[in-house]
């Protein structure tokens, strides 16, 4: 049986490609089944569209008798309010659930991160309301850069390696880590060699993701290949 330690229902934006990344960084035994949301374009509106009908798309999940419920679109959690996200899965399939925005804000804890250097993949609106909610949170975001993306499909389509060139050129920020903020990009193949470049702790979105769900399903995995934070270097700080 594939997902015989646990199955984690992942609820993904329809125009979205990467959706296998989570899995990629899986270790053996978890699963992730995926549903997906309507979700075509990547204007602020659109991602608090992504959440209408939640409760619908969430008991489809349960369906699959999932042991936790993960929210993944990291703009859209964050817009829409992750408590209240997580309360309405809740009460509609009686299983668990978290957000990808909760998933970053646990791993930055974790890595002790207060000042960052942000990228992301949204158009200039959505990148403003994350530095907001990351700056609500207590955090300073000290340099950022966007590849301003206007549709799903383009997040997905930029190479991984694009995403590089983008880190390094906020290398010389003041930070304590880098932030690359979208479940919807691939990076799982050049992350570990960004945090080696970057030289400090290098947190994505699916990466946090899939880290938070096994430490919320108390599977203690080291997985190598994508950085400090999934080799699990800093679980005695997040204690």
């Amino acid at each position: 049986m594939f997902g015989w330690r646990a199955r984690i229902g992942q609820l993904y934006p329809s125009g979205g490609l990467c959706d296998f990344e989570p899995q990629r960084m899986a270790p053996p035994g978890v699963q992730f089944v995926t549903t997906r949301m309507t979700f075509r374009g990547t204007r602020l509106e659109d991602n608090l569209r992504l959440t209408h009908a939640v409760e619908q798309h969430a008991q489809l999940l349960a369906d699959a008798k999932v042991d936790l419920i993960a929210f993944n679109c990291t703009a859209a959690s964050l817009a829409a309010g992750p408590e209240s996200i997580c309360q309405r899965i809740t009460e509609a399939t009686g299983i668990p659930a978290t957000t990808t925005i909760q998933a970053v804000l646990a791993a930055l804890a974790a890595v002790r991160a207060r000042r960052l250097a942000l990228v992301t993949a949204y158009l200039p609106e959505v990148t403003a309301a994350e530095i907001r909610f990351l700056e609500g949170h207590g955090l300073e975001v000290t340099g950022w850069q966007a590849e301003e993306c206007e549709y799903p499909l383009q997040q997905a389509s930029v190479p991984p390696d694009r995403w590089r060139e983008i880190a390094l050129g906020l290398k010389d920020t003041p930070a304590d880590a880098l932030l690359i903020s979208c479940a919807g990009i691939e990076i799982a193949s050049v992350l570990q060699r960004i945090e080696d470049d970057f030289g400090r702790p290098v947190i994505a979105s699916n990466q946090a993701l899939v880290w938070h769900c096994l430490r919320l399903l108390g599977i203690p995995d080291s997985i190598p290949g994508f950085g400090g934070l999934l080799r699990r270097e800093f679980d005695a700080v997040a204690a």
